[in-house]
């Protein structure tokens, strides 16, 4: 929703509760962890009313514990915070638990997936940025499809029920390699928002899905 249009916001988020798309994905950024700043609480409401598909909700925030409790009660579904935002990662992950919702974690193009391996059995999803978090329209960053291989070989080898999704620079153009790649669920914003029809973008992203994902 960060690409959406927020002077017609509703408009936009009925065009994608309307669509093919079974997620709507959401930027919370604060300034400082990135340098930008999107929405916080007072938009994810209206969000939450006008759909009631799968809320996603990624924290681009410091110290994201402050806000988790928040968060899951103005109505996500799944909350993913940074790793590097952090320095209790599984107490994060434990409060969005206890507040009953899935828990995810996410990872800057520099940081390894490697550090993410004590995390996992803890974990539903997994994000890995595919460019650098805090601006929409960049250029999808290709050695993320290295990351999101390792990712992928860590979790069968654990036999873990981890989603792996992937955020930043993502279209129909490279949505079939990201799947083969091992990508469970595609963040586009640019790529749906700004493409002519919007919802036949979200059909060729789902087409390029493999039957048995």
């Amino acid at each position: 929703m960060l690409s959406a249009d927020f002077g017609h916001l509703d408009r936009d988020t009925r065009m994608i509760h309307e669509s093919a798309a079974e997620w709507i994905h959401i930027d919370v950024m604060d300034g400082v962890f990135v340098p930008n700043i999107s929405f916080g609480f007072p938009v994810m409401k209206p969000i939450r009313r006008a759909s009631d598909k799968f809320l996603d909700v990624h924290l681009m925030i410091v110290e994201p514990e402050k806000y988790l409790k928040r968060f899951a009660e103005a109505g996500a579904d799944l909350i993913t915070f940074h790793y590097e935002a952090t320095d209790d990662p599984r107490g994060a992950i434990r409060i969005i638990k206890e507040c009953g919702k899935k828990a995810g974690i996410s990872i800057k193009p520099a940081t390894p997936v490697s550090v993410l391996e004590p995390l996992l059995e803890e974990l539903d999803l997994v994000l890995i940025m595919s460019v650098e978090p805090g601006f929409g329209g960049q250029s999808f960053i290709p050695a993320s499809r290295d990351k999101v291989r390792q990712l992928r070989r860590m979790i069968d080898e654990h036999a873990l029920p981890v989603m792996i999704e992937i955020d930043g620079g993502v279209s129909a153009a490279n949505a079939g390699d990201l799947f083969a790649d091992g990508c469970d669920a595609l963040v586009a914003g640019s790529a749906v928002f700004g493409a002519p029809d919007p919802q036949a973008e979200i059909v060729r992203m789902l087409e390029a899905k493999p039957s048995d994902r």
